[in-house]
């Protein structure tokens, strides 16, 4: 089964409770998320997957009132809780998303899952590397896939962002990515911090259609160029800081082989 799990939580350090912020005071960002994925044609089924904080109760009982399939997992070791719901709801092929993305494109979501499946891959991104605008990432890839990684997996950069481990081992995985026919990677459409989410809010009440498709918001962005302003000021660093924590979490294990 083609299985969709969309990582989620309370806890953004920049913009806590983003995901269930409602935009322009009427729909929360995730449940705009959830319909513009109703859209594609190969996702069999969405799973919500949140951590077992407290915090994420809210999270827990949006899914419980609008009948959608939730997983509690770890906060951190979010490759475990991907792996652990692609289990136990038998996904045979996961589409990774993640609820800071709500223009989320079906359009292109299935373009990719048609690749992959297609390709016979592993491993399908649209992320390395990116030419589609910052929020608009797919990742596709196959249950043997993250069971592996899983398995091997070391480095808190690994845990935390799911697929590092399937990138940085190219040579066990059969790996390709998926490219837009023009490089705008420099367009910031996630949601990190509160002016991240004024454009996002912008950008849906201007655009009457739904759901809402990347040639509707390029040639929103063509007629009002200003809008990128709102963010452009933005760093995307969540892996970086990563990074550092891989630095310590290799130091101490040195100290500790050395002791």
């Amino acid at each position: 089964m083609i299985g969709c799990i969309i990582q989620a939580r309370m806890g953004s350090t920049r913009l806590p409770g983003k995901t269930m912020k409602k935009i322009n005071g009427d729909i929360p960002m995730l449940k705009f998320q959830l319909e513009q994925l109703e859209s594609s044609k190969y996702i069999k089924k969405i799973v919500i997957a949140t951590t077992t904080m407290g915090s994420d109760n809210l999270i827990v009982n949006f899914c419980e009132e609008n009948n959608l399939d939730y997983f509690r997992g770890q906060s951190k070791d979010v490759l475990d809780r991907y792996y652990q719901c692609a289990k136990k709801f038998n996904f045979s092929v996961i589409v990774r998303i993640t609820s800071d993305n709500p223009l989320i494109d079906p359009e292109i979501v299935d373009e990719v899952i048609n690749k992959f499946v297609n390709l016979k891959c592993d491993y399908m991104s649209t992320e390395h590397p990116r030419t589609y605008p910052l929020g608009f990432a797919v990742e596709v890839f196959n249950f043997e896939s993250i069971e592996r990684s899983w398995e091997e997996a070391k480095l808190p950069s690994e845990r935390e962002h799911v697929t590092p481990y399937l990138i940085k081992n190219k040579d066990l995985f059969k790996y390709s990515n998926y490219f837009y026919d023009k490089d705008l990677s420099h367009i910031r459409c996630t949601v990190d911090t509160d002016d991240d989410f004024k454009l996002i809010e912008r950008i849906i009440s201007k655009i009457d259609i739904r759901p809402i498709h990347l040639k509707d918001v390029l040639t929103l962005l063509s007629k009002e160029p200003s809008l990128l302003e709102i963010n452009r000021h933005i760093k995307h660093d969540g892996y970086e800081r990563s990074l550092k924590e891989d630095e310590e979490f290799l130091k101490n294990n040195n100290h500790e082989k050395n002791n």
